[in-house]
């Protein structure tokens, strides 16, 4: 008796790894190579490309792709039918197929990408950070950072609970939800540590 759930619509490739407590819904693919972690929830047609690894306690919802060259750290949230992409110049009279042509796309822990964003790849998501709804991402999210639009811009900062960081003259702000305080200074948000 396996110690996940994946529903009989599923496909589980050969050759993967699924964490304690981890749910796969409905018609979705889990690929050779990949490694989900502890505590997930795969959402309907959700595809988890070859080699991909997922960390602990992340939710992938339904209509998701997370394609060969995305790794996504622990507690990390997809929103439906966000998209990743692995390779810069796509054309189908010359593919280019295997790990060597995809570009690497981190996404770090915490990180939080609304519905129907895309994230081109080759940039790294920043911690706890939040990407709105619709964003199309085209490079390098620094921690705690709100972005928005297409292209993709920085619009403020959150906290890791999420929560919009309001910072005073000397760059001091106060979450009341995950009662933590941040700093912002030269441009990086940091949490400050007690």
């Amino acid at each position: 008796m396996s110690d996940f759930r994946v529903h009989p619509s599923a496909v589980v490739d050969d050759n993967v790894k699924i964490g304690t407590g981890t749910s796969v819904w409905h018609f979705s693919h889990i690929q050779s190579g990949a490694v989900i972690g502890e505590g997930c929830t795969l959402g309907q047609n959700v595809n988890i490309g070859n080699n991909v690894t997922v960390g602990n306690f992340c939710k992938i919802q339904n209509n998701v792709s997370v394609y060969e060259g995305v790794t996504l750290e622990d507690h990390v949230f997809c929103g439906p039918s966000m998209v990743f992409t692995n390779i810069l110049l796509p054309k189908c009279k010359y593919p280019q197929r295997g790990s060597e042509f995809y570009s690497k796309t981190l996404v770090k822990e915490g990180a939080s990408i609304g519905a129907n964003a895309t994230i081109v790849c080759g940039i790294t998501i920043g911690k706890n950070s939040l990407i709105g709804a619709g964003a199309v991402v085209t490079k390098d999210v620094p921690d705690f950072a709100l972005i928005t639009g297409n292209p993709g811009r920085l619009k403020g900062w959150v906290s890791e609970a999420g929560e919009r960081l309001e910072f005073d003259k000397e760059g001091n702000a106060f979450c009341k939800k995950s009662k933590k305080g941040y700093i912002l200074y030269d441009g990086i948000v940091k949490e400050i540590q007690n």
